[in-house]
Parts: C-alpha cells; sequence; structure tokens
C-alpha cells in the first residue's frame, strides 16, 4: 500500500513537459496501447489511460496505486463504464496529482508546482482527443472532494481549461444528497453517463470559490 513519504512540497516534482519527454523509452508494458506519464512509480502520477481517439476522461480526487496492467478496483471499474458507454478508451485523470492510498494522506496544503503541472497534463489530455470529437469529462470524486479545502478550487481550474476545448462534463449514477457525482465504484458496467452541471455544483458547495 502506498503511504506518502511525506509532504509533496519536500519531493523533487518532474513538471509535466519533462515527465512527457522522458517517456516512452523502456519496454516495461505496450506504450501503444497506454499513455502513462511519469511512466515509472513515484510519489504522485498525472496520467493513467489507454490510447483512442474518443476517450472517457474520468476524474478522481487522487491516485493510487495503479499502473499499466495493474489497474486498481477502481481503474477497472472506469474501463468497464468507458466501453459500455461506447468509447474506445479511457483516461484516469484526478484533481490532485499526488500518489496517496488514503485520502487522508494528501498535503494538508496546495503543492503549487504539483497542481500546475497537473493542469499542463490535462490541457495535454484534451488536446489529444481526436479532431471533431467533444472531450468526454466524466466527474468521478465522490465525497472525497471534502478531505481537503483547496481540492474544489483545483476543480475550478480545470473547468476553467476544459472551457478552452469544448469540454462535456458527465457523471455515472446519482449524486449524493451533497450533489457530490458518484465515485465509479459500486456502478454497473452498463452504468449510462449523462451531463453534469459542474459549475452549479461546485457553487452549491460555498468553498473553493
Amino acid at each position: 500500500m502506498h503511504i506518502p513519504s511525506g509532504a509533496s512540497q519536500t519531493v523533487e516534482i518532474l513538471d509535466f513537459e519533462t515527465a512527457l519527454a522522458l517517456s516512452g523509452r523502456g519496454d516495461a508494458y505496450d506504450r501503444e496501447r497506454w499513455l502513462y506519464v511519469p511512466d515509472f512509480y513515484t510519489e504522485y502520477r498525472y496520467i493513467l489511460g489507454t490510447r483512442g481517439e474518443n476517450p472517457l476522461i474520468c476524474i478522481g480526487v487522487n491516485p493510487s496505486t495503479a499502473e499499466p496492467d495493474h489497474l486498481d478496483n477502481t481503474l477497472k471499474s472506469v474501463q468497464r463504464i468507458a466501453a459500455g458507454n461506447g468509447f474506445d478508451s479511457f483516461i484516469m485523470f484526478n484533481v490532485y496529482a499526488q500518489r496517496a492510498t488514503r485520502p487522508d494522506d494528501m498535503d494538508r496544503t496546495m503543492n503549487a508546482e504539483l497542481h500546475a503541472a497537473n493542469m499542463a497534463a490535462f490541457r495535454y489530455v484534451l488536446s489529444h482527443v481526436g479532431a471533431g470529437v467533444r472531450p468526454a469529462v466524466w466527474a468521478a470524486w465522490g465525497a472525497v472532494i471534502e478531505k481537503r479545502p483547496y481540492l474544489p478550487a483545483c476543480v475550478r481550474d480545470m473547468v476553467a481549461v476544459g472551457m478552452d476545448y469544448g469540454a462535456r462534463w458527465l457523471r455515472a449514477g446519482r449524486c449524493s444528497v451533497k450533489g457530490h457525482p458518484h465515485h465509479p465504484l459500486y456502478l454497473k458496467k452498463d452504468e449510462p453517463v449523462c451531463d453534469f452541471d459542474v459549475l452549479a455544483y461546485l457553487d452549491s458547495l460555498k468553498i473553493g470559490g
């Protein structure tokens, strides 16, 4: 089980462009199939997914231990729901890029350097969707978004980036009483995705403005 070695501010962080440039040099996994940045196990992860023209881009709170060919139950559910809704691939992305099996172990304060790199990664994902395809962004963070006060503000930054690419925000399953979009676990494999008004949701939280 991954436990952060400490606050991410104490760890050397590769910016996204550097991490992307360094990827693709080994043979640990099928690089024709997988997109994985950084492409080695470290304290943070920007992108994990499969390559395609029409991906379902799932947004969780923070990454855990999953790697190519070694998906956890959350990623297996994401993969099933993407396929069940007609997408040719999936990408697992996160509001905050620090790996922590337990969200309670995430940074107490936001690492601005890590967040900036994560937003650069998000732009990359959105810009590499196939021509003529509107990016499909699945909000799937559940109530875990309440774990840190900086997380809703990170989502607002993602929404702003998404507007540049015409991103369509989606949810799967019912929202919680507080309006949080359902986490991928415990959804049926054929659960349909539908539109999600992410700005109205953020406004309802009254934090992260």
